[in-house]
């Protein structure tokens, strides 16, 4: 049944976000509107519209909700296994299930880590240019984003 569900759901969610079935949509919509004068603009001709976007909008919650639960369980398991497979730290597998305030925290260590990274290469650099050195290729001056000297 899970099966049958996933591949269900994956299906419309890949048909319902094509260009087509948003022509489709547009296309019912200018249908409707036309018909507007037809009906004398009733209550009847209003709840057509209603009901038909209320129904397609309840179901469509569920169905996108299901595949984007996959896709990110799916996503996140590939990023545990690169994080074990990897020299990172294995603090990080898992960390989807931290508090906001938790994150917060593991993020700022990330971004001291990176800023502690960026000023010695900065540095490392600096004193490859005041030796004389070429910028041997792929090494670039992070302020210029690119070349170098």
């Amino acid at each position: 049944m899970d099966r049958l569900f996933a591949s269900f759901s994956n299906h419309i969610a890949r048909i319902a976000g094509s260009p087509a079935t948003f022509l489709v949509c547009v296309a019912a919509v200018l249908v409707w509107a036309a018909t507007g004068p037809l009906f004398d603009f009733s209550e009847t001709w209003q709840l057509v519209i209603n009901t038909g976007t209320t129904i397609v909008t309840f179901l469509m919650v569920f169905l996108i909700q299901n595949t984007q639960n996959r896709d990110g369980a799916a996503l996140q398991t590939k990023l545990d296994e690169l994080i074990r497979s990897s020299d990172a730290q294995d603090e990080f597998m898992g960390i989807e299930k931290l508090t906001d305030k938790e994150l917060a925290e593991l993020h700022g260590r990330c971004e001291a880590a990176a800023k502690e990274s960026q000023a010695t290469l900065e540095r490392m650099l600096a004193e490859r240019r005041r030796r004389g050195h070429k910028e041997a290729p792929g090494m670039q001056d992070p302020k210029l984003g690119s070349g170098g000297s």
